[in-house]
Order: C-alpha cells, then sequence, then structure tokens
C-alpha cells in the first residue's frame, strides 16, 4: 500500500513543482508519444539514465517491479525535465493497469481453490460464532478454573485406635479440589479454592497420624472455602502474599524433588516440624535474586499463619491464636538445591505427623512454643535413565514452656526418584525416614516413645495427560505410641485434573 500512496501523492507534488502553463503551450505530441511508447523492460534500454544518478535505484524498481515506465521514441528518459501534469497521468495510468493485471492473477488463482477458499472461511465463521458464544456464557474474562480429584482405595491391616476401635479395614475415599484462579495484570494471582472429602482422621486424614495421606481431608462430603489469598509482585525479585486462608508452604519453597504425593511426612520433605502446612489468616514475602532463565539463584522468605486467626476471642496476633512464624533462605539451580527453614509456633500450633504426641490431637498445651529447624537438599540428572533424583532432609524441633518438661526430637529422610520408568511419564520412588516422636503426652510421660521409621514405594502410571493411577505400599514401624507394632498399608490412588 506503501506505493499506491506514493503514486496517488505523485500528481499533487509534481503539479507543485511544474511550471503553469497554457493549454496553448503544452506539447501534447510528447505527451502522445510518452503514453503510446512501448513499456521498457529494462533501465538499460534509456541511453541518458546512468547509476550514478540519484533516482537510478527507485526508476529501476518501477521497471523490474512493475514495468509501467516509458521513455521517448529516441531512447531516452530525460530524467532532468520538469514532468507535466498529463505526463504524470499517463505514467500512474500505466502502473495502474500493471497492479490490475497482478490483481487478475491472484483472481485466477482464488478461482482455482475457490472450494478450498469455502471451507476455509465456514471453519472461520463456525471458529467466530463458537468466541462468541463463549464470550456470553463465560462467568468471567479472567478467571480459570482448574480442578483435581483423587480417588484412593486403601488401609492399613490390623490398626486399632487407643480405644479399640478397628480403623485397619479398606475404605475408598475422595479428595476434590476446584481452584479459581483470577489474575487482573497477568502477573498477580487472587485464589479462591474449594475443597471437598471423606476421609477419617484413622488412619490417613488426621495430621497427627503416621499414616497421614498428603491428599486426605476431611469435610464430612461438605463443600467449604479452604484457600482465599492474593499474591503479586511488587518488583521482579519481590513477591507479596496476604489471605484470610494461606498456608506456609505455599509462601515458602519445600526444597526437595520427591513428589510421590502419598505419605504426607515425605511430602513436607521429613521436617514436618518445620513446613507443617500451617492454614490460617497470614500474610509473606519472598525474595528471588534476578537470573537468567536456566541459571541458579538464591531465594529467602519469610511468612506468618495465624491458625485461629479467624476466632476474634483469639485474634491473629495473640500467643493463643497458633502462630506460625517461618523464615526460609536457600540456593535453587535446575539441578539441585539446598535450603535451610525456621519455624517459631505458639500453643495449639499444630506440627505434622508427630504420632499424636503433642497433646491433644497433635497440637501445642496452653503456654508451650515449639522451634524447629530444618535444613534440605536435593540432587536430579539432567536426563532419565539408571540414575535416580536424591531428596534428604533433616528436622530439629524443641518444645518448652506451659509448666511442662522442656522436650526436643529430630526427623530425617531420604528420598529416590526415577523418571520414564518403563514407559515415558511414569516415575517411580522409594523413600524412607525417621519421623519425629516426643514421649509427652497429655501432661503425662506414658506409652511407647521409640522412635517410628516409615518406608514408601511407588510406581505413578501416567495413563493420559489428565489422568494418572498410582499404586503405592508403606510399611511403619513403632506405629502406634501405646505399643511398638510395626504395621504396613496401601493405597491406590487415581488423580484427576482438569
Amino acid at each position: 500500500m506503501k506505493f499506491f500512496k506514493q503514486l496517488m501523492l505523485a500528481p499533487v507534488a509534481l503539479g507543485m513543482i511544474a511550471p503553469a502553463v497554457n493549454a496553448a503551450d503544452l506539447n501534447l505530441e510528447g505527451v502522445n508519444q510518452y503514453s503510446s511508447q512501448e513499456q521498457v523492460t529494462s533501465i538499460s534500454q534509456f541511453s541518458d539514465v546512468r547509476p550514478t544518478d540519484w533516482a537510478y535505484q527507485a526508476l529501476d524498481n518501477l521497471v523490474q517491479r512493475y514495468g509501467c515506465v516509458a521513455g521517448y521514441p529516441n531512447g531516452t528518459f530525460v530524467g532532468g525535465q520538469a514532468m507535466t501534469r498529463y505526463e504524470a497521468a499517463a505514467l500512474l495510468n500505466a502502473c495502474l493497469d500493471r497492479v490490475t493485471e497482478v490483481t487478475d492473477e491472484l483472481q485466477r488463482l482464488m478461482d482455482e481453490f475457490k472450494g478450498e477458499l469455502a471451507v476455509l472461511r465456514g471453519r472461520v465463521d463456525g471458529l467466530e460464532a463458537k468466541v462468541g458464544e463463549l464470550e456470553a456464557t463465560q462467568f468471567s474474562t479472567t478467571t480459570k478454573l482448574k480442578g483435581e480429584v483423587n480417588f484412593m482405595l486403601g488401609g492399613v491391616p490390623g490398626l486399632e485406635t487407643s480405644e479399640g476401635g478397628n480403623v485397619g479395614n479398606t475404605a475408598f475415599n475422595y479428595d476434590l479440589r476446584l481452584n479459581f484462579d483470577t489474575s487482573f495484570t497477568g502477573k498477580d494471582l487472587l485464589r479462591t479454592r474449594l475443597r471437598s472429602g471423606n476421609f477419617n482422621s484413622d488412619p490417613f486424614g488426621s495430621s497427627s497420624s503416621l499414616f497421614k495421606l498428603d491428599k486426605a481431608e476431611s469435610t464430612d462430603s461438605t463443600v467449604e472455602i479452604d484457600r482465599l489469598y492474593y499474591q503479586f509482585p511488587v518488583s521482579k525479585s519481590v513477591t507479596l502474599t496476604a489471605g484470610a486462608l494461606v498456608r506456609n508452604t505455599e509462601m515458602a519453597w519445600v526444597p526437595s524433588v520427591y513428589k510421590s504425593g502419598i505419605l504426607d511426612f515425605f511430602a513436607v520433605a521429613g521436617a514436618p516440624g518445620v513446613y507443617n502446612k500451617a492454614t490460617g489468616a497470614g500474610f509473606g514475602v519472598q525474595w528471588k535474586q534476578p537470573a537468567k532463565k536456566g541459571q541458579g539463584r538464591f531465594i529467602a522468605g519469610l511468612n506468618y499463619v495465624a491458625q485461629n486467626g479467624d476466632d476474634s476471642s483469639t485474634g491473629v496476633f495473640n500467643a493463643d491464636g497458633a502462630l506460625n512464624l517461618l523464615a526460609q533462605f536457600g540456593y535453587r539451580a535446575p539441578q539441585w538445591g539446598v535450603a535451610v527453614g525456621y519455624r517459631y509456633g505458639t500453643e495449639d500450633t499444630r506440627p505434622r505427623t508427630f504420632n499424636g504426641s503433642f497433646g491433644y490431637n497433635g497440637a501445642l498445651l496452653e503456654g508451650q512454643e515449639s522451634n524447629g529447624v530444618a535444613l534440605n537438599a536435593y540432587w536430579q540428572p539432567t536426563q532419565s535413565g539408571i540414575v535416580p533424583s536424591v531428596s534428604v532432609g533433616l528436622g530439629y524441633d524443641e518444645v518448652s514452656g506451659g509448666g511442662e518438661e522442656d522436650y526436643d526430637t529430630t526427623s530425617w529422610m531420604v528420598g529416590l526418584q526415577w523418571s520414564d520408568v518403563f514407559v515415558n511419564g511414569n516415575t517411580a520412588g522409594i523413600a524412607y525416614g525417621a519421623a519425629p516422636t516426643l514421649e509427652f503426652d497429655y501432661g503425662r510421660k506414658e506409652g511407647n516413645t521409640d522412635k517410628a521409621q516409615l518406608l514408601e514405594i511407588f510406581y505413578k502410571f501416567q495413563v493420559t495427560d489428565n489422568i494418572s493411577i498410582t499404586p503405592a505400599v508403606f510399611y511403619v514401624t513403632n506405629a502406634d505410641r501405646y505399643d511398638d507394632s510395626s504395621k504396613w498399608g496401601g493405597v491406590i490412588q487415581t488423580k484427576f485434573t482438569f
């Protein structure tokens, strides 16, 4: 289109610079000769046009691309002579004729592929109709729905509660999560999550159980909001998070590449006293060192969660509000990473997988506080093969105050995971570790205080991009704090994502 604009402006410009003449003074014979002269096919046909002329390239382009330049009968172009309006009209007409010829060629092509073009036009019309329908029925232009459903068939044969009840039978449970992720700028995130599940506390649903599953929660088959927070960047390096229902591990980095999704103890990298998945009212800040894609960077974070922060009788900042303060610093690279974490907790905070040894339902007693430290590292190969990824974790926790004796405990884990096992996309792994076990129980020293050890083996079969089936078995020593029994268990976990 640039060429057409130039052609349309040419007569105006030339008319401004050409001297005004009377009709009687016009050399109409010259114009007729110009317009009737055969179009030249090469600029070399002009005897008076040289490569050193300032308009040589422009004239050559007109000849080569459009062939709409003519000269005088004597083989000259006379480029230094002023052009009359008639000569400009003749030149413009000749060029437009050539463009029309090109358009005719395109029309012949369109006629030849008329059928194919009709099909494409129909498909485009159909897509436009579907887009219009979606725009008319969508509930939000800023929100996306992401869902996850887990079916769990499993049990722990022979497991009993402290009251002697048998919870070792095979059960079929579910966990449903619906994330409504909203972004107003493309970089921020407002997350609203709905959740429903029907797990019992024993053996899989309680955070104080050694058999707690990562995907197991109980809502008594009702649907409830279990996440509600807003996350946004304030710079390229710093991200802030705040919400009425936010989890501390979602404002930090769990330094592990062992991802079985089965036992909760291994999901928190063997340090449940620090990465305890505390959920409630809170806020946090994360910093990431600026680095190019594929390069390692330092990461630091600090967050605060009050598990009872929604209760106005305790509040967000009172010690009896189950306060959790988590700080973390580490280095994360594509193949390896290492991090140290620290968590401070007040009364009623609920560290996970403590074998029910903290007060009622695994929570700190009145006036107690805890200090925990975690050290974790991992390494993974660049390609799948016989060499697995390796994740290790070590945790230390101390409980004090409340007029009771102080106690401390340790925990650790090692996890190995292989990718593309037998079939591309399938993974397998094995993990072993020792859970923290305290002898303090309901204000009394009683029962078994030997450390519980856990073994887990899994194979994840990726059926499709959205469906996976993971059979897993696990073995726990000293599985009950009231005796020294050891128990086997297993699940078949089917996961659907959409």
